[in-house]
């Protein structure tokens, strides 16, 4: 689902990562919104979005976006985690669609590694979380702020927006596959930007930056996965500079 934000100019589409949702931009957005017309895409599977395929893959979510950026005419794509993935897989199918590229600590490849322990651990929430302060505390500010951003309110609290199969099912298309031919298929000018604490393997997104002559690699120190709300002056500063010298 594609949301019109606000803003003028050309078109810049955020694409959040995994269990996220449009609504995690809402604290860059205002700034974005000075260097063109803003969206945020709510990805099939999460809040917002259309019922989820029973198996979404990567393919799928590109499909969905070739759709969406049909409307809206070619675009700065801004994407974090699997964002920056489906931004970049954009970019390789349909480059007359992506003008530039912002791709948020995500590598291409994490074969042999499994979400099994992860969706577990996920399984184990204690849902409903009764209020906001019972989000922030189990998640702690950062990722406390991006889940509830996300999650669904209930009469009884705040859940989890969507199925953790589902979820699990995208995420372990990335232990079964990689993403390097789309990445080195990618011609538009790329800002790669990598968490100093970061969930990608150790120099996959400096091999990324050595094979696209078109990019701009930059680690953000001390900060954790999620750097647009971890780090966010240091964030709008190296995005706006990207933007900038377009």
């Amino acid at each position: 689902m594609l949301t019109d934000v606000g803003g003028t100019g050309e078109p810049i589409v955020l694409l959040h990562g995994l269990m996220g949702s449009g609504r995690t931009w809402g604290r860059q957005v205002p700034w974005l919104r000075a260097f063109g017309q803003v969206y945020v895409v709510d990805a099939e599977g999460h809040r917002g979005a259309r019922e989820s395929r029973a198996v979404p893959t990567t393919d799928d979510f590109v499909d969905d976006l070739v759709d969406v950026l049909g409307d809206v005419g070619p675009a700065t794509v801004i994407g974090h985690s699997m964002g920056g993935l489906h931004g970049w897989c954009l970019a390789a199918r349909r480059p007359d669609l992506v003008r530039a590229l912002v791709v948020e600590d995500m590598a291409p490849d994490f074969r042999g590694l499994t979400s099994a322990g992860w969706a577990a651990s996920i399984e184990a929430w204690p849902q409903p979380f009764p209020d906001a302060d019972a989000v922030r505390s189990w998640f702690g500010d950062v990722a406390g702020r991006y889940f509830l951003d996300s999650f669904e309110r209930r009469d009884d609290g705040w859940w989890l927006h969507g199925d953790v199969a589902t979820f699990r099912a995208i995420a372990d298309e990335w232990g079964r596959r990689d993403f390097w031919s789309e990445w080195t298929s990618v011609r538009a000018p790329v800002l790669l930007i990598e968490a100093g604490h970061s969930v990608t393997p150790s120099g996959q997104m400096a091999r990324m930056h050595a094979l696209q002559p078109l990019s701009t690699h930059v680690v953000v120190a001390g900060a954790g996965h999620l750097v647009h709300d971890d780090r966010p002056e240091d964030y709008r500063r190296i995005v706006t500079d990207f933007l900038r010298a377009r």
